[in-house]
């Protein structure tokens, strides 16, 4: 039977590294909603921290495109966070994907040799299904957001709930109380979730800032089939037979 764990920020990646045999990093809004995204599409997509001169020279060392902050975004830079501007990349092209929750604890996760999944709402019963027949133990990795005053952790509605609908797609498991109650929440908020999205604290930040469609397309439950794993520290669809190879 699959054992799941629940963890939230940057304390799960050291959890994790020495437990989990897949951990599945679940940041709705948007880092792992964008992956899927422009996974889908068949582009490639690089995570790094949020800091510009890294992914500048990440970009630079690949001959990728550079995702810049949403409000600076212009005709030569149109991509950034918003999964909605990932859709104008060309297939077959790779994007260097910085954020400072979910993009940098993925960095983080490359270097502890655990097997890596982006997953959201849009592909929670794909992503589930596919760890649960390649892992015995799961860790979900609830990203979470920053308290504006000292930059800690802020546990986050929407990633708590996505990695309920995650770990319910998973099956039969056992799960800790965490992974549990998650569950129980993704339960509680499914036949509601568009306006609880838009209500909850992450949802009325992006909406303030005029990023409604964000709020939309992270809400959109299971209308995706992708599984991106993380190869060599870059997101890719899981291989046909639904391996999951490790980052490094």
């Amino acid at each position: 039977m699959v054992d799941v764990h629940l963890e939230w920020g940057p304390r799960a990646v050291e959890v994790f590294s020495d437990w989990a045999d897949v951990v599945v990093v679940v940041d709705v809004l948007s880092f792992s909603t964008a992956v899927d995204v422009a996974v889908s599409r068949g582009v490639t997509v690089v995570p790094c921290a949020a800091e510009p001169v890294e992914a500048e020279r990440l970009g630079a060392q690949l001959g990728a495109q550079v995702a810049v902050p949403r409000d600076k975004t212009s005709s030569v830079r149109p991509y950034s966070l918003s999964p909605a501007s990932l859709t104008l990349l060309p297939a077959n092209s790779t994007v260097v994907l910085p954020s400072p929750n979910g993009s940098a604890l993925t960095a983080q996760l490359t270097w502890t040799g655990r097997a890596v999944v982006a997953g959201c709402f849009r592909n929670a019963a794909a992503v589930g299904t596919h760890v649960a027949s390649v892992a015995a133990r799961v860790g979900v990795l609830a990203a979470g957001e920053r308290w504006p005053h000292d930059d800690s952790l802020r546990p986050a509605f929407e990633d708590f709930v996505g990695a309920g609908a995650i770990i319910a797609a998973i099956g039969d498991a056992q799960l800790s109380p965490e992974a549990a109650t998650a569950v129980a929440a993704f339960a509680d908020a499914s036949d509601d979730l568009e306006r609880r999205m838009s209500e909850c604290v992450s949802g009325r930040e992006l909406i303030g800032r005029g990023y409604d469609v964000d709020v939309n397309w992270a809400a959109d439950t299971n209308t995706s089939q992708t599984v991106p794993v993380l190869v060599d520290g870059k997101f890719v669809p899981a291989a046909p037979e639904g391996s999951v190879r490790p980052g490094g």
